[in-house]
């Protein structure tokens, strides 16, 4: 992408995506790995095909899944840019006849660098053909028919060329594209907070991007915090700049904390900011993440530990029952419980926000605030969970899923509508 725009006349051209190289794709090998099947005879067979075939441009985009399942992101990535050169249009491998094709911006990267579309549409009639972008390439000339598009990026400083690019083509694409690439900027926890500062409901500590030597600094001077972070105070939450997923993620108690963490982190710059204890009066920690699809809000899961860290996966959540009753209490009663408690705070994110899809993961403050951590498109949002331990989960995310794909048909409704009104009348 070079940031120029692009004019009409080089972006009506048309390729079919019929006999593009069809990967398995992120969300089936993601739930075979999920559901502990062994992949490695599916990773002899992908590298066989990458031996054999070196244009076998959909064994790649499938090996640099994998790779990354087994925890080797470099040589992922490394299989993703070799792909990227044969091919970058990739169609999904739709389980019925598609009634229309959803065509998604994407960029090179890890399994988080774009919204893993697939999942909301695993098992409909709508095609997803995902458009790479690679950093410092021209859009093609030609793009692939579709009926809506949308921006899958995830927000990072890394993705800027991209998403400012797309700004520019969005003003002359000749069809609607779901999520405007200059809001999706306003996703930085920096530009985030500014955003949503004196909204209702909202606590989200402000975040200071700072350099290595001024957090370093701060071991010697204590004071110089005011200047990094107004109202900022110790214990801080720091991370590496753009990092999601608890990535580099620590709480730094005391000045003497820096010196340690900046030896296990390698990054040139951090975010800062300062650390709010969510506690619940039973000692516990609670995590919410919340999708918003076309101005709604929907519970996607809850998570409860006696750690200020949680992720999903290390709450112990498969394994105590009392834990997923309230999860089934907070999903099943989301919109007159929590929803309703925190109206004004998810009304007034969405409305500042203004993206058509997006998640959020947050909590509630002692005070009874909406904790806000981050939002992002990129969250994984899935329905991988066995039924049997979570009975619950199975009808929340099929309609999330139903409430997605109705966004996309309107969408892709009202596109061929503008077309229809723009042809002559030869009555």
């Amino acid at each position: 992408m070079n940031g120029e725009p692009i004019g009409a006349e080089e972006m009506h051209g048309t390729v079919s995506a019929d006999n593009a190289q069809r990967p398995l794709g992120v969300a089936r090998l993601s739930k075979l790995a999920f559901d502990g099947a062994d992949l490695n005879p599916i990773w002899r067979d992908l590298l066989r095909r990458f031996v054999y075939q070196p244009e076998d441009a959909a064994a790649l985009m499938d090996l640099s899944i994998v790779e990354q399942i087994f925890g080797d992101r470099e040589i992922g990535i490394a299989h993703q840019v070799r792909a990227l050169k044969i091919q970058r249009v990739y169609p999904s491998r739709c389980s019925v006849a598609p009634s229309l094709r959803l065509l998604a911006f994407a960029a090179p990267g890890d399994v988080g660098a774009n919204a893993p579309l697939e999942f909301l549409l695993e098992g409909s009639d709508i095609e997803l053909v995902t458009l790479y972008l690679p950093p410092g390439e021209p859009l093609p000339s030609e793009v692939p028919e579709h009926d809506l598009a949308i921006v899958a990026i995830a927000q990072s400083e890394a993705h800027r060329p991209q998403l400012e690019a797309l700004s520019e083509i969005r003003k002359a694409w000749p069809r609607p594209i779901l999520n405007p690439p200059e809001r999706m900027l306003d996703l930085s926890r920096e530009r985030l907070h500014r955003l949503l500062r004196g909204a209702p409901g909202i606590e989200m500590p402000e975040t200071a991007r700072i350099a290595r030597s001024d957090l370093m600094a701060l071991t010697l001077d204590a004071f110089a915090l005011a200047a990094l972070l107004p109202n900022g105070a110790f214990p801080l939450i720091a991370r590496p700049l753009d990092s999601h997923a608890g990535l580099g993620l620590a709480k730094l108690d005391a000045p003497e904390a820096i010196p340690l963490y900046l030896r296990e982190r390698p990054e040139a710059e951090f975010a800062l900011a300062r650390f709010v204890d969510y506690r619940a009066t039973d000692g516990l920690y609670r995590k919410y993440r919340i999708a918003f699809i076309d101005g709604r809000a929907y519970p996607v899961h809850m998570a409860l530990t006696d750690q200020w860290a949680i992720w999903y996966l290390n709450a112990g959540m498969k394994d105590d029952v009392q834990k997923r009753a309230e999860e089934a209490l907070f999903m099943t009663e989301f919109e007159t419980g929590f929803a309703r408690r925190h109206e004004r705070a998810l009304a007034a994110i969405q409305e500042r926000l203004g993206l058509d899809y997006f998640a959020i993961d947050c909590a509630e403050t002692a005070d009874g605030k909406l904790l806000l951590f981050e939002a992002d498109v990129a969250m994984i949002v899935h329905d991988m969970d066995d039924p049997a331990i979570y009975p619950y989960k199975r009808p929340q995310m099929r309609r999330l899923f139903a409430a997605f794909q109705e966004m996309v048909r309107r969408g892709a409704a009202r596109s061929l509508l503008a077309v229809s009104s723009q042809l002559p009348n030869k009555g």
